[in-house]
């Protein structure tokens, strides 16, 4: 087989972010789980080889993901010099910095030092003269918001990242951000909260934020970490994430929760599609999200949430369906 693909940009449609001149497919492939010092390379390979392949041109990354923290990035750089690096110009790669990485004061949080010394750490592993996307991870409650702008800045005008954004930040702090970075001269183009059918916070407030500033959104975890396929409809399978310790916990895998996770499967199927297709047309409903963040840990999960922009739009009946479903009305 040939790589990469052709027609690869005939498969998934690119979304503005926001008001920017930025585009991302639809469909973008995080590399938080499943590309760490503990996993294959083959496998890290063959997942993103499918998902260039599929029109996935937006990888997300941070300087903590792994295991070990940092793991990610290098397993990703290597796989850039080893297959990707004639696309460079193709590709949209971000990372993040926001969550602890090393000990002492300097090593979490939002300050001008952390940022910008864990950035040029991040380039360093990924064998990167810059990155397209430098997000701050979270909001930091002790530093002021003008420092932390502030390095965002300073990392776009040295040359270290092209665009800047933001994840997991509240309504009202977007709205401070986003004016901050605006009189510095290098608008915020994205956001990365959390949101899928069990995860609603952004409905409250963030995806008008996004709208009034101008800035895209590109949802993580949309699939509930796994919660909204097929893996959990039978149970907890031995090598999931909830039977490996990990962020989806098996007391939240609940009966009650499995209940309505069936009956969106069962609509799904009328759809013609599979559970993991119907969540993510569901996030890529609203018009400010640009794109929906997946992981995989092999590459016919990321064929799978492809299949997501084949079918038609959701209906209001459908929609309505959902939430009847999701509000334990119906299942």
């Amino acid at each position: 087989m040939t790589f990469p693909d052709p027609d690869r940009y005939t498969r998934v449609p690119y979304r503005r972010a926001g008001r920017s001149g930025l585009k991302l497919p639809a469909i973008s492939l995080g590399l938080w789980h499943n590309f760490g010092g503990v996993d294959r390379l083959e496998t890290m390979r063959a997942m993103v080889r499918t998902a260039f392949d599929g029109g996935v041109t937006h990888f997300d990354l941070a300087n903590n993901y792994g295991p070990p923290p940092g793991s990610a990035e290098t397993n990703f750089g290597q796989l850039l010099r080893e297959d990707l690096g004639p696309y460079r110009d193709e590709l949209i790669i971000s990372t993040k910095a926001g969550y602890t990485m090393w000990p002492g004061p300097y090593g979490d949080w939002g300050s001008r030092k952390y940022l910008l010394s864990s950035l040029d750490a991040s380039l360093r592993r990924l064998g990167l003269p810059y990155v397209d996307i430098f997000y701050h991870h979270r909001p930091d409650p002790e530093t002021p918001l003008e420092e932390t702008m502030s390095a965002l800045d300073h990392a776009v005008r040295s040359g270290r990242a092209l665009y800047v954004g933001l994840s997991n930040y509240p309504a009202d702090q977007t709205h401070q951000a986003a004016q901050i970075l605006r009189d510095l001269g290098t608008p915020c183009v994205i956001h990365q909260p959390k949101y899928s059918m069990f995860e609603r916070w952004v409905e409250g407030g963030l995806l008008g934020a996004l709208r009034d500033e101008g800035i895209g959104g590109i949802a993580f975890s949309p699939l509930a970490q796994g919660l909204l396929t097929n893996k959990y409809l039978r149970g907890i399978p031995g090598d999931s994430r909830a039977a490996s310790g990990g962020f989806l916990k098996p007391e939240n895998v609940t009966e009650d929760r499995m209940v309505r996770v069936r009956a969106l499967n069962d609509l799904a199927a009328g759809r013609g599609q599979t559970l993991a297709q119907l969540a993510l047309a569901w996030v890529l409903r609203h018009p400010e999200m640009t794109s929906a963040l997946i992981g995989a840990s092999r590459p016919e999960q990321i064929t799978d949430a492809l299949g997501a922009l084949n079918a038609g739009p959701l209906q209001t009946d459908e929609l309505n369906q959902i939430e009847a479903i999701l509000a334990g009305e119906q299942g």
